[in-house]
């Protein structure tokens, strides 16, 4: 379908209750001028487990989903692109109960910069904890990247960039650092690479990719609750995810972080992140799904 003939009904359920589940993918160039999907299978896993969770019976199978993020890509001759599958509750009957609405599959691709800008990558951003709890796992499944979870993460977005930040830090329900609005967080104390545990998070696919590198690297890494004062007191804190990649931050809630700038362990992880995902290291082949040539 083109792009400005794609539309859905005003009735789809899905934009009404936000039930539907949907991942957010990077294509990138490469050094040797193909193109290559990052860790395509392992977001189209995560997004038929987030289906899986919501009890819905996708049409696409993961290897359908896969084809037609290729198809989608090749035909719209995007050599780097991000890349938006979508599968929701389409229209039907409205209410909380429509289980037998017929089940939408969108894959969608298109150029997309830096998330948080150039600067921020080259220079890192300002960020503010937000007032806005992160959700109980037992409230919203935190494993899924479900639609209707987003509300609470814009809530906390559209507070922090209101107030003159560019990212909104999230506590969870006890008040310990849980994630970013949009990304995975990353503290560097003491040589040691810190980041909050898979529980109650989204486990972000660029922060398991961060989390190898990071070991490659030598680095000390530990996963364990990190307190909000730590923050404060970091040598270095970075952010991960698909959309904001490797983003360093240099201040929280007006405390400069460390000297103020991207850390020595930020630069040298977001360095070599930045190799794999263009096809400059062959130790993260592996990671990399290729487009074919047309």
């Amino acid at each position: 379908m083109s792009w400005d003939k794609a539309c859905v009904h005003v009735l789809t359920h899905a934009l009404h209750y936000g039930f539907g589940a949907f991942e957010g993918i990077r294509c990138y160039s490469l050094a040797d001028g193909g193109s290559a999907v990052f860790r395509l299978d392992e977001h189209l896993r995560r997004l038929c487990d987030s289906v899986k969770i919501l009890r819905m019976t996708s049409p696409a199978s993961q290897e359908e989903l896969r084809a037609a993020v290729m198809a989608t890509l090749v035909k719209n001759k995007l050599r780097e692109a991000y890349v938006r599958p979508l599968i929701c509750i389409g229209y039907g009957a409205m209410g909380l109960y429509a289980v037998d609405n017929p089940v939408t599959v969108v894959v969608a691709a298109f150029p997309w910069g830096a998330y948080l800008g150039e600067e921020g990558l080259a220079k890192g951003i300002r960020a503010k904890v937000s007032s806005f709890v992160r959700n109980h796992p037992n409230s919203m499944m935190a494993r899924g990247k479900i639609c209707g979870h987003y509300v609470n993460n814009i809530l906390a977005k559209t507070e922090a960039v209101r107030m003159g930040y560019q990212e909104a830090i999230m506590l969870d329900t006890e008040g310990y650092v849980s994630e970013a609005s949009g990304e995975n967080i990353f503290v560097v104390r003491d040589g040691t690479v810190l980041t909050p545990p898979p529980t109650g998070i989204l486990c972000g696919i660029t922060r398991d990719s961060v989390l190898r590198i990071a070991r490659d690297l030598s680095y000390e890494v530990v996963e364990r609750r990190i307190s909000r004062d730590e923050l404060y007191i970091a040598d270095e804190v970075f952010i991960t995810g698909t959309a904001a990649e490797v983003t360093p931050v240099r201040e929280i809630d007006d405390r400069v972080v460390g000297a103020g700038k991207p850390g020595p362990m930020t630069a040298r992880i977001q360095e070599h992140y930045f190799a794999a995902v263009h096809g400059k290291d062959p130790r993260y082949e592996s990671w990399l799904a290729r487009v074919p040539k047309k």
